[in-house]
C-alpha cells in the first residue's frame, strides 16, 4: 500500500519514479484533461463500479501530451481521457498511443466513431463542444458594454484589457481557437486579427476554462473558451451569457486514449469501454459538464450547447491535428503574439 501511495503523489507531482514496470493489480494511472470536478467524479464512480484504485492527475490538453512525448520510453501514464481532439490525434499519429477497438464502437454517434477511424483506432471521441465565449453580464451592464456576436466585435477597443483566453501550447481549447481562426479567415489574416486581438487581452491562462471561470468572478468581462464552460458557469449562478460567433466556429472532440506500453493496460480497456457507455456519461450533468455526450443512446443534458443552433464550420481535424501543421501554428503564435503579449 505503501508504495502505490508513493507512486501515486508521484504521478500527481508529475515526478519520475523508479518504481517496478508490474504494478499491483487493481491500478490504474490516469491523466484527466476536463474540468477538475468532472474528473474527480470520474475518478469515484469507476473506482466505485470496479474496485480498481485510480491514481488521477488532472493537466491541461497540451500538457498531457508534452508529459506523455517525454515519457515515451518509460510510460507513467495509462489512459488519457478528455481534453481537445487535435492533441489526442498528434499523440496518435506519433505512435504514443495504442490501437483499441472497444465493443461499444457501434453505440456512438458518427463524428466519434469517424475521429475513431481517422487515428487508426488510436483514440476516441467521448464528447463534442463548439467553441464560443462567455461574458459577465453584470459588468457589461455596469460598464455600458454592446453584447459581442461575432469575431470581429471581440476588436472593439471598449474590451481593452476585459477578455481573456488561454494558451494554445498548453490548452486544446486556445489551439482550437487558433485551427478555427486560420479555417474561417486564412493563416495570415487570422494572425492579423489575433495580434489586434491581443490589445483587449489581459492574459493567456493556462487551463482552458479559467477564462470564463474568471469572468464569472469579475474579474474580466468576457472568456473566450468552449460554450459549454460557459454554461456551466450560468448553471452554477453566475451571470454569464454565452455566445456562438456569427461568422461560424469550430468544434472540439474531446477525445479518449489508452498510452502505448501501459502498466495497468487491462484495467485501461476497462475505463476505456466503462466511459464510453450510455450510463457513465448520462452523468456528466451531475458534474455541470453540459458537452454533448458521444454515445447515442445517453442522455443530453437539457442545458447543453445544440449544435443544431450553432453556425459550425467544417472543422478539418485530420489536417489540424497533425503534427506539422500543430508545431507550424504554435511557432508562428509564440513569435508573433505571445511575445508581444501584455
Amino acid at each position: 500500500m505503501r508504495s502505490v501511495l508513493i507512486a501515486a503523489a508521484a504521478l500527481a507531482a508529475g515526478v519520475t519514479t523508479n518504481a517496478p514496470a508490474t504494478r499491483a493489480a487493481g491500478d490504474l494511472n490516469l491523466i484527466c484533461s476536463a474540468d477538475v470536478v468532472i474528473c474527480e467524479m470520474m475518478q469515484q464512480m469507476f473506482q466505485k463500479d470496479t474496485g480498481i484504485q485510480v491514481n488521477m492527475v488532472r493537466l491541461s490538453s497540451g500538457e498531457t501530451y508534452a508529459k506523455i512525448r517525454a515519457e515515451a520510453r518509460n510510460p507513467k501514464t495509462d489512459v488519457w481521457w478528455a481534453g481537445t481532439g487535435d492533441p489526442h490525434l498528434q499523440a496518435a499519429f506519433e505512435g504514443l498511443t495504442q490501437e483499441y477497438k472497444s465493443p461499444l464502437l457501434g453505440e456512438l454517434n458518427n463524428w466519434a466513431q469517424k475521429q475513431a477511424e481517422s487515428s487508426g483506432y488510436r483514440t476516441v471521441g467521448v464528447y463534442a463542444g463548439a467553441l464560443g465565449w462567455g461574458y459577465n453580464t453584470d459588468l457589461f451592464k455596469q460598464k455600458g458594454y454592446k453584447e459581442p456576436k461575432c469575431w470581429a466585435d471581440l476588436l472593439d477597443s471598449a474590451f481593452k484589457g476585459e477578455i481573456q483566453m488561454a494558451n494554445p501550447n498548453s490548452s486544446g481549447t486556445a489551439y482550437t481557437a487558433l485551427a478555427t481562426l486560420v479555417q474561417i479567415m486564412g493563416e495570415d489574416k487570422a494572425f492579423d486579427y489575433l495580434k489586434s486581438l491581443n490589445a483587449n487581452i489581459s492574459q493567456y491562462t493556462k487551463s482552458g476554462s479559467a477564462p470564463v471561470k474568471a469572468a464569472a468572478r469579475g474579474e474580466t468581462a468576457i472568456g473566450i473558451v468552449f460554450m459549454h464552460d460557459a454554461v456551466a458557469q450560468t448553471a452554477e449562478g453566475f451571470p454569464v451569457k454565452a455566445v456562438a460567433p456569427c461568422e461560424g466556429t469550430g468544434y472540439e472532440i474531446g477525445s479518449m486514449s489508452i498510452i502505448k506500453g501501459a502498466r495497468n493496460l487491462d484495467n485501461a480497456k476497462k475505463w476505456y469501454d466503462w466511459a464510453l457507455s450510455a450510463p457513465v456519461q448520462s452523468h456528466m450533468k451531475d458534474a455541470k459538464s453540459f458537452q454533448l455526450p458521444s454515445n447515442a443512446k445517453a442522455e443530453i443534458p437539457k442545458e447543453s450547447p445544440k449544435f443544431s443552433e450553432i453556425k459550425l464550420i467544417d472543422y478539418d481535424f485530420g489536417t489540424y491535428g497533425a503534427p506539422e501543421t500543430r508545431k507550424k501554428l504554435l511557432e508562428r503564435w509564440d513569435k508573433e503574439i505571445g511575445a508581444n503579449a501584455n
